[in-house]
């Protein structure tokens, strides 16, 4: 595994309102992601009450709950958080490319930052991998949804 990290400076999300759709499907995975990913939130400055979440049966429910979050919750970003384990059929194919097209669909559509959050793992070694420790990926995914809210902000 690449030992390559983002890089974030220093960020104030005091003001935004941040929104988390996050899988049930492989939670053992998903739930180490969203509390990463809920820490750099909140080390980034968001008050608790500004972080919206919002569970769902699987990856593929993910774009809509991301919707859902950006038209109903007035979000500034969402994480759309997720693992996929390829297995032998080819129904993994058929998630993960649903689930980013939908998601890189709603940012274009949306004009509102949603971060891919997915896990696409060849095996589940690979997701315990990318879901501990100092490798779990949902904090730069939270820090992400802030930098990008900020840009959005910019504009």
């Amino acid at each position: 595994m690449s030992e390559k990290k983002a890089f974030f400076e220093s960020m104030d999300g005091s003001k935004l309102k941040i929104g988390i759709a996050v899988s049930r499907w492989n939670e053992a995975i998903t739930s180490l992601l969203l509390q990463s990913c809920r820490q750099a939130l909140l080390d980034s400055g968001l008050d608790e009450d500004n972080i919206m979440e919002q569970k769902v049966p699987g990856s593929y429910e993910l774009v809509f709950a991301a919707k859902y979050l950006i038209e109903a919750k007035a979000v500034d970003a969402v994480v759309a958080i997720g693992c996929l384990i390829k297995g032998e059929t080819p129904h993994f194919e058929y998630l993960a490319g649903a689930v980013s097209k939908g998601i890189m669909d709603l940012n274009i559509q949306c004009r509102k930052p949603v971060i891919f959050g997915v896990l696409t793992c060849l095996n589940e070694e690979q997701a315990r991998t990318r879901s501990s420790g100092e490798n779990n990926h949902g904090y730069d995914w939270g820090k992400s949804a802030v930098e990008m809210a900020l840009l959005v902000g910019d504009c």
